[in-house]
């Protein structure tokens, strides 16, 4: 893979993510609030641009401007992958302490940055980003995106405001061992709260957006809403599925067990023929249904146990050890 790069002499502190999918108007205004905001912080930076696929000018405009800073790194995708793998992308290149990731589209504002990192300097492992007073459509965003807010905390536990806010900062090593899949960028907080993080939400700015159009639609909803079923059956069953598989198993075996015997009570105590009921279909079908559920989680069992030995993987994590040999 062909790539440039301008060394620094000194490791950055601080790993600036920023997702590009055609954002060409964006990228110079963004690059000067963005190094205007870091030059001051005066600690060692990077910003690892990730072009995700643009097709318009958006990756010329990225090498023309890293030529000029050696903090501005770029990773070029072959294709476009979505948010979400190009924030993984950024996570696994990002070699600073604190990892912040940041919207491309001059929506979220730089200058929120060092309030961030403030926060993290509190004690906490992740501060999330509140778009308290948000600049977009009122039903189509706002609404909808509350609902959705609200319904993630329900069922996840962690309770934030906004999840949709890119604006985030996260320490190094609760981000790194987190692999993310579909829209699944958003429940980086949750995935830190199963690791023990401290996580805490604060306001930051929202602007209008200034240039080209959202990329984001009302189909995102479905999606986040079936990423959110896989979290949280990660959540509770990623290392013992068979109880959720073979929970639903038995309840099949129960209705057909219960099936059948109402279906033999109306054959030889009220001379009901059983093929004038729906009762033997019943029958067979909850059966075939808890059958299929058993063995499903059975194999799901033989599946999670190779997914931790082939990685090296233990099913628990050690925040530390005190007087253990071979620390």
């Amino acid at each position: 893979m062909a790539h440039t790069d301008i060394q620094n002499d000194t490791s950055p502190e601080l790993s600036v993510i920023v997702p590009i999918y055609n954002e060409e108007e964006s990228i110079k205004p963004l690059c000067d609030q963005l190094l205007s905001v870091l030059d001051e912080l005066g600690k060692p930076f990077e910003v690892i641009f990730v072009n995700d696929g643009s097709s318009d000018r958006s990756m010329e405009l990225l090498r023309n401007t890293a030529k000029e800073r050696g903090e501005l790194k770029i990773v070029n995708f072959r294709r476009n992958y979505g948010q979400t793998a190009a924030t993984m992308a950024g996570i696994d290149h990002a070699s600073g302490e604190v990892i912040i990731p940041i919207d491309a589209d001059l929506q979220n504002d730089p200058s929120d940055i060092p309030k961030l990192l403030e926060k993290l300097e509190e004690g906490f492992d992740v501060v999330s980003g509140w778009r308290k007073d948000r600049q977009d459509a009122a039903i189509r965003r706002n609404f909808v995106s509350r609902l959705a807010n609200r319904l993630i905390s329900k069922i996840s536990g962690v309770h934030l405001h906004d999840y949709g806010c890119t604006l985030k900062a996260y320490k190094k090593d609760v981000v790194k061992g987190i692999r993310l899949y579909g829209e699944m960028h958003r429940f980086i907080p949750i995935y830190a709260t199963w690791m023990g993080a401290k996580v805490c939400e604060i306001p930051v700015q929202h602007h209008s957006r200034q240039f080209g159009q959202s990329k984001y639609g009302l189909e995102r909803i479905a999606k986040v809403l079936l990423d959110l079923m896989v979290v949280k059956f990660l959540d509770r069953h990623l290392v013992k599925p068979i109880y959720v598989f073979g929970g639903i198993g038995l309840a099949s075996f129960c209705a057909s067990f219960l099936s059948a015997i109402w279906m033999f009570y109306l054959k030889f105590f009220d001379n009901t023929s059983m093929i004038e009921t729906p009762l033997p279909l019943l029958v067979a079908m909850t059966f075939l249904v808890g059958l299929m559920c058993i063995l499903l989680g059975l194999l799901a069992e033989m599946i999670v146990r190779t997914y931790f030995e082939s990685q090296g993987r233990s099913p628990y994590l050690v925040k530390e050890t005190v007087n253990m040999e071979n620390e």
